[in-house]
């Protein structure tokens, strides 16, 4: 963290523990939603579509 502010990433320790905080939330919302799909996968059953036909659908949903 120090060599970050030194090397003037950021102008303050504090600036750099927001942008901290900032990534954590971000990444957290990202496996939230991750969580929920795989929750909803759970209990869907199963499905008789290909592991392509899957992969299609969920980028189209992105």
């Amino acid at each position: 963290m120090k060599n970050q502010v030194e090397n003037n990433e950021y102008s303050s320790k504090s600036e750099l523990v927001n942008d901290l905080i900032r990534q954590a939330r971000k990444q957290q919302v990202q496996i939230d939603w991750i969580h929920a799909k795989l929750e909803k996968a759970e209990k869907s059953g199963f499905t008789n579509l290909s592991k392509e036909d899957i992969l299609a659908e969920a980028k189209s949903q992105l």
